[in-house]
């Protein structure tokens, strides 16, 4: 375990990685805060002036009945269902968008727009999710190899002195390359043209849906006043488990190299104990490992 040397006093790094967790945290909570308080408090007056302006165009309607047509609007939301347009939108459950559903259960994405609304289809939905979860790790963790295997074999297939570590930076400056191309900087511009968003609202929904954090402020395949074509969101689905494997590797280098740099900076191993761990590590092949964001 790393330790922190303050006057010839070795002092376990873990209390303090705590505090910075803690810390991290406390500082998204006020900048969070700090940006988004006051628009929130202007977006409820502004709709509290928007339903005043309503009674007073529609003098037939009281507040009561306002309020409990708003409600349904809610409810009606939270089921899934857009309240605009008309009945003539786009179930959320064909095939195409049930598809979607599944990946994002499996992925643990879980937006939060849509959800099981029977009995039935909740008990499924856990028992889905049950054994599908395991079964995502699993690909996931199975196609990380699968790209980690790729760059060890170009290593070993440059062998010549001075040629492996520029080999190595290379491979690894490529493969973030191609990654951020292909998942992170093409995709917005699709789903703006797609979905009408900015580029930036583009980005945000690409990066939010494979970090799996996913808020559900954005979500493809959801405006009633757009025709999609039949697999749009299932073509989706299928770029966002690739682009999962990709970040999660990306997330799991973050992670090592953070690591490495509290190792390098706070632990001052023993000469001989540095010595007989490095034995030990040539002698054992080193076996490529992936994180899943949760």
């Amino acid at each position: 375990m790393p330790f922190l040397t303050i006057h010839n006093r070795q002092i376990s790094w873990t209390p303090l990685l705590v505090l910075g967790y803690l810390f991290y945290l406390l500082l998204g909570a006020m900048v969070f805060q700090l940006l988004e308080k006051q628009a929130e408090t202007h977006f409820r007056d502004q709709f509290q002036l928007e339903k005043i302006k309503f009674l007073q165009n529609y003098t037939c309607l009281d507040r009561q009945a306002l309020e409990q047509f708003v409600q349904v609007l809610m409810e009606a939301w939270e089921k899934g269902v857009n309240p605009e347009g008309n009945s003539t939108n786009p179930s959320n459950w064909d095939f195409s968008n049930s598809f979607f559903f599944a990946g994002t259960v499996v992925t643990t994405i879980g937006y939060g727009n849509l959800s099981p609304s029977t009995v039935a289809g909740q008990i499924f939905c856990v028992f889905y999710a049950l054994f599908g979860v395991p079964l995502n790790l699993a690909f996931l963790n199975q196609l990380g190899k699968g790209l980690n295997a790729h760059l060890i074999t170009l290593e070993r297939w440059v062998q010549k002195p001075g040629r492996a570590q520029v080999v190595q930076t290379l491979a690894v400056a490529i493969f973030l390359t191609a990654g951020t191309l292909l998942f992170l900087v093409f995709p917005p511009l699709v789903f703006s043209y797609v979905e009408g968003w900015s580029y930036g609202e583009g980005f945000y929904f690409t990066f939010i849906t494979l970090s799996t954090i996913g808020f559900g402020d954005y979500v493809v395949g959801t405006n009633p006043n757009k025709h999609y074509i039949p697999v749009y969101r299932s073509l989706t689905a299928i770029w966002i488990v690739f682009g999962l494997a990709w970040l999660a590797l990306v997330f799991n280098v973050g992670a090592d190299l953070m690591e490495k740099f509290l190792q390098l900076k706070w632990h001052k191993p023993d000469l001989s104990l540095a010595e007989g761990a490095t034995t030990k590590l040539e002698d054992e092949p080193e076996q490529p490992r992936i994180h899943i964001p949760s």
